[in-house]
């Protein structure tokens, strides 16, 4: 499939975030305020603003930080491409932390590898804003709950 011929979202990012809000807003309660930059099929990008609660010692973002990250990656790419399906679980995430990430916004780029009736598959990609190397790369899958 080319991009000239991939479906389009069927969510906006307003639309995802209002739904996001309404149904997780414990999500949107902290001092670190996520973004959804962009969505698309089978696509979404994330922001973490960086806040120094997320440090651990030694200076480094937590890795839950980029772990929670990552999973809202994958799930605003999910309901970009099928809809608001909030039931939809995760079922599997697995993280490589490949280097030190700096104290600043932390950036997801997502890319589902494989979206089935039941089924979700996608790769995170986590870099600190303004960087090239990457810091975390993940990969994870949701179960999607029959409609």
């Amino acid at each position: 499939m080319t991009a000239q011929n991939a479906p389009a979202a069927v969510m906006t990012v307003a639309e995802l975030e209002e739904t996001l809000r309404r149904e997780f807003p414990e999500m949107w309660a902290d001092n670190a305020p996520r973004v959804i930059e962009s969505v698309g099929y089978l696509t979404a990008r994330v922001r973490s603003v960086y806040s120094p609660a997320q440090l651990r010692p030694g200076g480094t973002i937590s890795g839950p930080t980029m772990m929670a990250l990552a999973d809202l990656a994958l799930y605003a790419a999910i309901m970009a491409s099928i809809g608001p399906v909030t039931l939809a679980v995760t079922t599997n995430l697995s993280f490589n932390f490949l280097r030190k990430p700096a104290p600043k916004d932390l950036i997801a780029d997502c890319r589902l590898l494989k979206l089935g009736k039941r089924l979700a598959v996608g790769e995170v990609s986590l870099y600190s804003d303004g960087e090239d190397g990457l810091v975390c790369h993940a990969t994870g899958t949701y179960s999607i709950p029959p409609r």
